[in-house]
This record gives C-alpha cells, sequence and structure tokens, in this order.
C-alpha cells in the first residue's frame, strides 16, 4: 500500500510552515524533498511531513531552521524527546486539572465537557479560568512543545475549551461600564484561548469587550480602536509566538493608536519581553485584573 501523500497547501496548514519557506528551504538545504504529481505539483511523503512538525516545533523552542534541517532524524529527534504527560501539580484551587486533561488523551471529547461543565459550576467563572482553564492551557502547551501530546489532541481541547468559555461568556449580562476594552492578536498569532480567559475575567467585572478574534492587521487593529472608540487594545501572545518579532510589533501598533488608548499585552509569550513605553506587558491573569482596577482608579466616572 502507498504511503499518503500531501500536496504543498496541507503541508502549511499541518505544520505552520508557508510555502514560501518550504520552497525556500527545499532550494538551500535540500529538504523537504517532494515528489511531483500527475500534475506536476509539488507532493510530500506523509514521513518528510512529520520531520516538518518536528523541525516546526523545535523553531518555537529557540533552535535555528538551517541546524536543525542538516541534522540527521535520530539527532533532531534527541532534541525534543517524548515523555509521559506532566503528572499533578497542585493549583491554588481545590480539584486538580490533571484530571481531565486525561480525559483529552483518552480522547474522551464528550467526557471532557462534562467534567469542564461540573468544574465551572462548582467554581464560578472567575476561579473556573483561573484554577482549571489557565493550568489546563499551560499544561498543554508544554506536553505540546515535549511532544507527548499529539496535535489532533491540543486541537480537541482548544476547540472544546473554546465551546466552554464562549457559552458562559455569552451568558454574562453586557458590560455597561468601562473601559471599551478590544481584544485580538497580530498577525500569525492563531491561539485564541488567552484571549477568552481575559474577556471572561474582564466581562464578569464590568467591562465592555470587544472581541475581534484571531490574527487581526496592525492597520485594522489600529482602525477597529477608532471605530469603537476603545480604552484599551488587549493583546495575546502564546509561548509558541516568535518571542523576537513581539517588540516590534507592540512599537508599530503604538504607533498606530492614539496616545490617550492603552495597549495591553499578556500571555506565555511576553514573559521575557524588555517593557517599553507606552505598552503595558501583563504576564498573569491576577496582573491582567489590576491593571483594570488601576486604569478605574485613573479614570473616575464623573
Amino acid at each position: 500500500m502507498n504511503s499518503p501523500h500531501f500536496n504543498i497547501a496541507a503541508v502549511e496548514r499541518d505544520t505552520g510552515l508557508s510555502k514560501d519557506v518550504l520552497r525556500m528551504w527545499e532550494r538551500r538545504y535540500g529538504f523537504p524533498t517532494p515528489e511531483r504529481d500527475g500534475n506536476g505539483e509539488r507532493s510530500y511523503p506523509a514521513a518528510q511531513v512529520e520531520r516538518l512538525r518536528l523541525i516546526k516545533r523545535l523553531m518555537d523552542m529557540g533552535h535555528r531552521p538551517g541546524k536543525l534541517l542538516a541534522m540527521p532524524a535520530d539527532e533532531l529527534a534527541a532534541l525534543a524527546p517524548r515523555r509521559p504527560a506532566p503528572t499533578a501539580r497542585p493549583t491554588s484551587g481545590s480539584e486538580d486539572p490533571g484530571e481531565v486533561l486525561a480525559l483529552i488523551k483518552q480522547h474522551d471529547g464528550h467526557g471532557y465537557q462534562q467534567a469542564m461543565l461540573q468544574r465551572l459550576a462548582r467554581q464560578g467563572l472567575q476561579s473556573f479560568v483561573q484554577d482549571t482553564v489557565a493550568p489546563l492551557t499551560q499544561r498543554v502547551g508544554e506536553a505540546w512543545e515535549d511532544g507527548s501530546f499529539e496535535v489532533f489532541e491540543e486541537h480537541l481541547f482548544t476547540e472544546l475549551t473554546k465551546r466552554l468559555l464562549r457559552q458562559a461568556i455569552a451568558a454574562l449580562p453586557g458590560g455597561a461600564g468601562g473601559p471599551r476594552i478590544l481584544l485580538t492578536s497580530v498577525p500569525d498569532e492563531s491561539h485564541v484561548l488567552g484571549l477568552l480567559m481575559v474577556e471572561a475575567l474582564f466581562s464578569l467585572e464590568g467591562a465592555e469587550c470587544i472581541p475581534l478574534g484571531t490574527q487581526m492587521p496592525l492597520m485594522e487593529i489600529g482602525r477597529a480602536a477608532t471605530a469603537h472608540r476603545a480604552d484599551i487594545v488587549a493583546l495575546s501572545f502564546s509561548v509558541a509566538f516568535p518571542q523576537r518579532q513581539i517588540p516590534g510589533l507592540l512599537q508599530q501598533l503604538r504607533l498606530l493608536l492614539a496616545p490617550t488608548v492603552e495597549l495591553w499585552a499578556g500571555g506565555g509569550g511576553v514573559r521575557r519581553v524588555a517593557r517599553q513605553e507606552g505598552v503595558h506587558l501583563l504576564h498573569t491573569l491576577d496582573e491582567a485584573l489590576a491593571a483594570l482596577t488601576d486604569w478605574r482608579q485613573a479614570h473616575p466616572t464623573n
């Protein structure tokens, strides 16, 4: 039986590597080495796609692509060794999120949803976000980086958790007080859970949240901030986003926003980003709530 092959569009979607990068690597490094289908289009064997996925994961961890592409398969695999799923770790809440994470590893989506709904009912939305969703998201990210979580398992976790958070947010009364917060992410940042977590917490505090989803061009973020008369633009950066790009993006966006509009950036991706003028870096959900309190103290209502 012939092994499956994938066209370049499918490889781009599966690996997160653009078509231009794949073609450039082919010319410069001699890998990947696609075959050609009956129409003369590139056709990538499954083994090469798996190698490309591993290379992309290692790039996200800070390795240089030129070095990775020259490595033999065994050395490449050794850089990202698989290890068992993380053992339970205590959280500030009374329940261990590792118990529901195990349901994702067992591919029990229905069981995961039921367990999470029960936790939401017991904990309330704020504790659910901070003591269950946030630790789970961090743990899944770590498991994906070290290879102990498959891509489809990470996607299942993300999609089911997005559904839960959106349902919970939709059930909240509309925010009538300030500030007006525009929530989004920059191009190539597709992770949405960070945005949904802060939207839930800000909405609970009565802020008016304007969710724009992910991967908004910077110019469009600036236009949206003006159109919605936003007080704050809040961005989320995951640990997978290239850290070296973040300061420049924040600087560009700061120039596009009116001086009265605050720019906040949070998520695991900003943990090692140096502070810069005109940008509030928020490393935790508690810091995000504290920033909201500070904004209200600096902008008292009449």
